[in-house]
């Protein structure tokens, strides 16, 4: 198993990519620490874990609220000693385009998608140093790089966080801590729930493998980054999306 006996704690955890990947490090050996704002999807996913033989737990926390992630930070250390993995995949959207964005909506997606990195990522960083090792993942996606109509706040978020994984690979490097990004495409996740089958199938249409992708599709390849099979391989931008920005 890659991630035998690896503290991971993975954010927005409860359903969708991170759900899926809390159970992908649970069956890759990892201590699981799932991290979500509703309470019930979380305790759902380390039941899943635990039956997958993992160690595990869960924290209601609000990714937006440093003094929420300080403390289940604290608590983690605590329990287990250490912090090899942070998975920073909570993420959220508020569409509209740019006339018609409130910045209700705007401050929402920064304050979860951009803000939330930073909180999570520091208060993780110093034991990691510690340490001398330490992974550090962050969702961003193929928005982040390329842009999409309506999506003036969450572009703008995915693009930040492509900046964070650039700049701290090139800090924490030579510290012992790799930082990627991960930039899924198209994902069958509750994200998409609320999107019309017509529109749905355009998607599809865009992606040159024909569907939209799954959640454990993403979930493969935190678990690679994060295991030392992909010890040389730091501040890089993976994109997961079937080669639809081709």
């Amino acid at each position: 198993m890659r991630l035998q006996n690896k503290v991971a704690i993975i954010t927005g955890a409860g359903q969708g990519i991170g759900a899926a990947t809390a159970l992908k490090f649970a069956r890759e050996g990892a201590i699981v620490v799932v991290c979500d704002i509703n309470d019930s999807a979380a305790k759902d996913v380390i039941a899943q874990c635990r039956e997958a033989g993992a160690e595990a737990s869960a924290f209601r926390v609000d990714m937006s609220d440093r003094d929420s992630v300080d403390a289940m930070v604290a608590a983690v250390r605590e329990r287990h000693g250490r912090i090899d993995v942070l998975v920073n995949n909570a993420g959220i959207t508020r569409d509209a385009r740019l006339q018609k964005m409130t910045i209700e909506q705007f401050d929402a997606v920064i304050d979860v998608n951009l803000r939330a990195v930073f909180h999570a990522s520091q208060a993780v960083v110093d034991g990691m140093i510690a340490q001398g090792s330490g992974v550090i993942l962050n969702a961003s996606s193929v928005v982040g790089i390329y842009g999409n109509f309506g999506q003036t706040n969450y572009a703008a978020s995915k693009f930040g966080v492509i900046g964070f994984t650039k700049t701290w690979s090139r800090e924490l490097g030579p510290k012992g801590i790799r930082v990627n990004a991960v930039a899924p495409g198209f994902v069958e996740t509750p994200i998409l729930s609320t999107i019309p089958d017509d529109v749905l199938g355009k998607m599809r249409a865009q992606v040159p493998l024909g569907r939209l992708g799954r959640p454990e599709e993403v979930a493969n390849v935190y678990a690679f980054l994060a295991s030392d099979e992909a010890s040389y391989i730091n501040g890089a931008v993976i994109e997961v999306s079937g080669g639809m920005t081709l």
